[in-house]
């Protein structure tokens, strides 16, 4: 059964509206998925290994691009920050996004390739991925910024996407800059060292990456005090922590909210968490409390998990059939 809170943000006649006029800017790692599809039925007499006949081939906007590729595909305003090479990939990625309807600023750097992740995919299951990636030069993340600051007061929500290429490497100053703004930051974070992150308002980690940092807890009472220890020790005002098959749970000063896992079936995991953090600043930004956003993105989580590879999910998967009738708006 659906619980109340969701029932009562999909039966709002204004939601269409609030969410075409949220303005969410993202920052962070992009990357160009591709995907070749094709049959593997037999091994090659050069080594031990499959040979993969390949007879379809797709792009997909990835990392912090997709993060911003699920708000506009739930209808809110999206717009991407963030730094590529000066090559065919960032060209395929722009393509992509504008045709998504996401706003664009790709910072080119000359000296780096655009990061790609190649997956060779038969009978749906994953032969191999290959990664090709660089870091991005000192003098392109400091023209970013600029750019940062400039489109700050233009937008509701700050989402920070970290993938750990270097796209973030100005993160704290991001932060900062944007709670100075009354800008809410939320950051998907990578690795263990959450110093950086310190001032967001929600840092939103899956279950390993939190036990990472905080190491394993016993049982949910040991969870809880180990989520407040970093809160405060951070300065955080929440930490939403995706836990798979167990839900979600939001913990904050005021006490702990979880919901159960609505997945229906898990076909592919990768980019659920971009899922998760585009709907939760979606949400936020069109004026919902944490509670309630977080109830939406769970939904959502549930819906993109049933997909294969980095994907989105669109209003009408989400909230149904009905739209509001434009100038509605509260």
């Amino acid at each position: 059964m659906m619980n109340t809170v969701l029932q009562s943000v999909r039966e709002r006649p204004d939601l269409a509206d609030r969410l075409a006029q949220a303005r969410v800017l993202v920052v962070g790692d992009v990357m160009l998925d591709r995907y070749w599809f094709g049959d593997c039925e037999r091994i090659s007499p050069e080594a031990p290994v499959p040979v993969a006949k390949i007879s379809r081939m797709e792009e997909r906007a990835g990392g912090a691009a997709n993060v911003a590729r699920n708000i506009a595909s739930l209808g809110g305003q999206a717009t991407l920050l963030s730094v590529a090479g000066q090559d065919e990939a960032a060209d395929a990625l722009t393509r992509l996004l504008e045709g998504d309807g996401v706003r664009v600023s790709l910072k080119r750097d000359a000296a780096i390739s655009t990061t790609i992740k190649l997956r060779v995919v038969a009978r749906q299951q994953q032969l191999i991925r290959l990664d090709f990636e660089d870091h991005p030069s000192h003098e392109v993340l400091a023209d970013k910024l600029d750019d940062y600051r400039r489109l700050l007061d233009a937008h509701d929500v700050v989402i920070l996407s970290d993938y750990g290429k270097g796209g973030l490497t100005h993160v704290a100053r991001m932060i900062e800059l944007a709670r100075q703004a009354g800008k809410p930051v939320l950051v998907d974070p990578k690795g263990d060292d959450w110093d950086k992150y310190a001032g967001a308002s929600v840092i939103t980690p899956n279950r390993s990456e939190l036990r990472a940092v905080t190491g394993a807890w016993k049982d949910e009472a040991d969870l809880a005090r180990r989520a407040a220890s970093v809160r405060q020790a951070l300065d955080i005002d929440a930490l939403l922590v995706t836990r798979s098959e167990e839900g979600m749970s939001l913990f904050r000063a005021s006490g702990t909210g979880h919901v159960p896992t609505v997945a229906r079936e898990v076909f592919d995991v990768s980019g659920a968490g971009d899922t998760v953090i585009g709907t939760l600043g979606l949400m936020c930004a069109a004026g919902f409390d944490l509670p309630a956003a977080m109830q939406v993105a769970n939904a959502a989580a549930g819906i993109v998990v049933g997909k294969l590879g980095t994907a989105v999910v669109t209003f009408t998967e989400l909230f149904g059939e009905r739209r509001a009738a434009s100038g509605d708006a509260a």
